[in-house]
């Protein structure tokens, strides 16, 4: 798959952030800048950067190692959605990933499309300091640097381009493979790339740093995440990947500590939600390393109450980590007295009464929680608790609900094809893992699977001609996205 993609995606991350490329750095007091020389609106149209975006995104789920964990898909959705509030020249909806990755790393790319590395979280303090990575490929998104790039690689070396931004995508989901052929793209022609795109990250850095600000978080945190890096380039032995090939000059670390110091200062603490995010990536999606470390929640555990908080449930995490069912509900229970509708607590505490076979306790537990009906965290968790209790049927109504609501959310799907084949409804079950198909990419599984849903019914039924119309669809979709796959 991704032969295909280093053909296709390289005219599109333009915005890849290795940190070195795409920490906010520069600020002004409003969106005013320098006209880049194009809108880039003879290369592409907001609807064909959308499409293109659709496209990407399916290609990325198939590929790369995403987190589907929805409170964190919900966490990184919620605190992107503050930043373009308060952005400017928004022309597309956002939509935000992350990825189990421990480089240091994150991009932008069409249609409102964001990829977090986790690895953001180990390096990431402050909320504020994770809000300035975002905001800043927001701003690469809201000013169109993609199709900028196109526009300009019409005209320059348009295969060398294509070639080295593919491999970029390459070594976001295999960072050894990826990083390898990028060396070898750029052979001869390093240097005039990153000048080019330094153009785009100047841009990207001065907006971003105001729609940080606007958006009620410390101008500060850019620098100070900068400084990281570039201390992490100096005494390390391997500094992060991407600063090889797009090194980050100390004087963008000095332009961004001016343009912070002119903005009015402000004292801004992280949200709770953020310190949970933090132990959540660092105790379940670190790649085998012990990154939720005892200094770490010994230092939150003499912190304010949010990070004595946070300290208490990585502690529940990690002994949940460990199948110590006991010891975990044991640390969790306080946190649960104090605040029994947070989801945080109760994902972890379903988690537990799952693992300790407490089923019923863990269904009425959901049943009840306040925010039900608006949480689709909680009502993942309710149809997962069904199954696990046997109870398919009532998975199947919420599962229904849910994937009306959320289409693009693969969890939803498998937990419907799960259901439905409990229920023995095979035809229904095909349908709901054609739709899962679909958004990773696989088109031709996602029709072969609905049309064998289609023999399974009776011929003519309405039923069947739902079937047959969602295939006509994925076909559509398929031509739609055929100039993509052959670039």
């Amino acid at each position: 798959m991704f032969t295909q993609l280093r053909k296709t995606l390289a005219a599109t991350l333009i915005a890849s952030l290795t940190l070195g490329q795409c920490l906010p750095a520069f600020a002004d007091s409003a969106d005013t800048l320098p006209d880049m020389g194009t809108s880039a609106g003879s290369t592409l149209s907001i609807g064909q950067e959308m499409q293109m975006g659709d496209y990407y995104v399916r290609q990325l789920r198939g590929s790369a190692p995403l987190i589907n964990d929805p409170l964190l898909t919900q966490y990184v959705n919620s605190l992107g959605t503050r930043l373009v509030s308060h952005a400017y020249s928004v022309r597309t909806p956002f939509h935000f990933f992350l990825i189990n990755n421990d480089e240091l790393n994150a991009f932008a790319f069409f249609g409102g499309n964001v990829v977090l590395h986790s690895a953001l979280f180990r390096y990431a303090d402050t909320e504020s300091e994770l809000a300035s990575v975002m905001a800043h490929e927001i701003s690469h998104v809201t000013q169109r640097h993609l199709a900028r790039a196109m526009e300009d690689q019409k005209r320059n070396a348009p295969l060398t381009w294509v070639g080295a931004l593919g491999s970029i995508l390459l070594a976001m989901a295999n960072p050894q493979a990826g990083m390898a052929a990028l060396t070898g793209t750029l052979a001869g022609t390093q240097q005039g790339m990153i000048s080019f795109t330094r153009q785009n990250e100047e841009e990207a850095d001065r907006i971003g740093i105001q729609v940080l600000q606007r958006s009620g978080f410390d101008p500060q945190a850019m620098p100070g995440f900068m400084e990281k890096l570039l201390d992490q380039s100096r005494y390390s032995t391997r500094p992060p990947e991407m600063l090889l090939t797009h090194p980050l000059p100390e004087s963008r670390l000095a332009d961004a500590r001016n343009r912070a110091n002119q903005m009015r200062p402000v004292v801004v603490q992280s949200s709770e939600d953020f310190y949970m995010a933090k132990a959540r990536t660092l105790g379940m999606y670190n790649s085998g390393k012990n990154q939720l470390t005892s200094d770490l929640l010994d230092n939150w555990a003499k912190g304010n109450i949010r990070e004595q908080r946070a300290a208490q449930y990585g502690r529940a995490l990690q002994a949940m980590g460990t199948s110590n069912y006991a010891e975990a509900s044991k640390l969790l229970q306080p946190l649960l007295s104090a605040d029994g509708q947070n989801p945080w607590y109760l994902d972890l505490a379903t988690d537990i009464d799952l693992g300790q076979k407490r089923t019923g306790e863990a269904i009425n537990r959901l049943k009840n929680a306040r925010d039900l009906r608006n949480n689709p965290v909680l009502q993942l968790n309710l149809a997962n608790a069904y199954m696990e209790g046997g109870q398919p049927a009532e998975a199947v109504t919420l599962l229904n609900r849910y994937t009306f609501n959320n289409k693009d959310d693969t969890n939803g799907w498998d937990l419907l094809a799960q259901a439905e084949a409990a229920l023995g409804n095979r035809d229904q079950e095909l349908a709901a893992r054609a739709e899962n198909m679909a958004l990773v990419g696989r088109l031709d599984q996602a029709i072969s699977l609905l049309s064998s849903a289609s023999s399974q019914v009776k011929l003519g039924s309405l039923q069947q001609a739902r079937y047959d119309a969602r295939i006509d669809q994925f076909r559509q979709l398929q031509e739609r996205f055929r100039p993509y796959s052959k670039m």
